[in-house]
């Protein structure tokens, strides 16, 4: 079996008298990618935050290769370093991005910051290449790139610092469905290439079916499933779980029935 790159233990966090995570753990193997699902106010993108730095737990702890990543980090070479170890993509990369900063600053600066006194023309364009953009959209502003353009960058700019786990907070719902698939495509390949370990945050079932390996479902801060993708989807235990396969939009899909399922959960 390969190695835990990620490896979260018994992680809690409260906002006043709402548990938002509550004794969340999971792993996530070298190379391998694992989604977070659950609705809107399951804990899933306060879980990420944690794992990213953003957000510090109330208990509990995240380790990155085996090591404990501390949350109260000291000296800039040190901070420096632990952001390097997981890096985050989000949702609407339009707001992640400086509309004023050209697409090959917006890099450089990244390579300037966790790399300093090296040249890094090199490197642009590969990372440019990699996520399929080329040198032609190296001069280009955010406001003159398309959405799926912008998610590009931002995914290049991630890996600009060569991180060890890349967390994507729903980072193609604000896309068009055929765009979707482009990024998904793109991003399997990347994992291809680079053994990079993925921890998808998202509600939307077809994305976890499409590039997740394993899975965890949470519902009120907790994990109420976990398990391999394809099994937890074709034969799900929980009810929380069927039912948000069940509120997939389909032919005979009844709204109004998946409601009052909710509310009796």
């Amino acid at each position: 079996m390969p190695d835990n790159v990620l490896e979260a233990v018994g992680l809690h966090r409260t906002f006043g008298s709402v548990r938002a995570v509550d004794d969340v753990s999971f792993a996530l193997p070298e190379g391998g990618s694992l989604g977070i699902v659950g609705e809107s106010g399951s804990g899933k993108t306060t879980t990420a935050r944690i794992v990213v730095g953003l957000e510090q737990a109330d208990g509990g702890e995240v380790r990155v290769r085996g090591r404990a990543r501390g949350t109260r980090v000291r000296g800039r070479a040190r901070r420096l370093a632990r952001a390097r170890e997981v890096q985050m993509v989000f949702q609407d990369p339009y707001l992640s991005l400086d509309p004023r900063t050209s697409v090959e600053q917006v890099l450089r600066e990244t390579l300037r910051l966790h790399f300093p006194g090296t040249d890094h023309d090199r490197r642009v364009r590969e990372l440019l290449d990699q996520v399929g953009l080329g040198t032609r959209a190296a001069d280009a502003r955010p406001k003159q790139l398309s959405g799926g353009q912008r998610q590009r960058v931002a995914i290049a700019r991630a890996l600009a610092v060569e991180p060890a786990v890349l967390v994507l907070d729903e980072a193609v719902a604000a896309l068009d469905v055929s765009v979707q698939a482009q990024i998904l495509n793109l991003l399997a390949d990347i994992r291809e290439e680079t053994r990079i370990g993925y921890l998808f945050i998202t509600h939307d079932l077809g994305v976890v079916r499409c590039v997740t390996d394993d899975v965890i479902v949470m519902r009120k801060g907790r994990v109420v499933e976990a398990g391999p993708t394809a099994e937890v989807l074709a034969a799900p235990r929980h009810p929380y779980t069927r039912l948000l396969l069940e509120s997939v939009p389909r032919p005979d899909w009844d709204p109004e029935a998946i409601a009052a399922a909710r509310r009796a959960l």
